[in-house]
């Protein structure tokens, strides 16, 4: 099974901290394997989603404060490939079939991107030419990659697990 991680450029601190934890949870939830913060140590963050990741299952791992070009050349140094998330970048019906069954890092920012990452991307992909969020990207991406499989993924040593009802909400303890 090829290895999916999410690297998260551009966050800042103050104003972003919801959203970036909201990139780790769908990341985690819609079956990356794990999430790097590029450039900024962020404690905050990495101790919410490993709490949902103890919670709720796993595997899934949250690291912080990595420089991004570093993860980049990481990352190709084993031969994986490295998508960009963007608006600007190409129709990701058209190019899903080149990604499959590859290692990817899947770059999402926040802030006005570097030129220098659409450079440093394989492929620069866009899930539509509109403005729209990071996190929705993220989310229609790993759908579309994972045609719908990674809803019915079992996470393993969860602590919760959501029953699913009708109308209420109904959680069971495991273990």
């Amino acid at each position: 099974m090829p290895r999916v991680v999410v690297l998260r450029m551009g966050h800042r601190p103050r104003r972003d901290k919801r959203v970036t934890t909201h990139i780790g949870l769908v990341a985690r939830a819609l079956g990356a394997d794990g999430m790097i913060l590029a450039d900024i140590k962020d404690r905050g963050i990495e101790e919410s989603i490993r709490r949902v990741t103890q919670l709720w299952g796993g595997p899934f791992f949250v690291r912080t404060g990595e420089p991004w070009k570093e993860v980049i050349k990481k990352w190709r140094s084993t031969g994986g490939l490295v998508i960009h998330l963007t608006m600007y970048g190409l129709p990701l019906e058209d190019l899903l079939w080149k990604v499959r069954d590859r290692d990817l890092l899947i770059v999402v920012g926040a802030e006005k991107m570097p030129g220098e990452l659409f450079e440093a991307a394989d492929l620069n992909l866009a899930v539509g030419h509109q403005p729209h969020s990071e996190v929705a990207a993220l989310a229609v991406f790993l759908d579309r990659l994972f045609g719908g499989a990674e809803l019915k993924k079992e996470f393993k040593n969860k602590k919760l697990r959501i029953i699913p009802s009708p109308k209420g909400k109904k959680v069971e303890k495991i273990g």
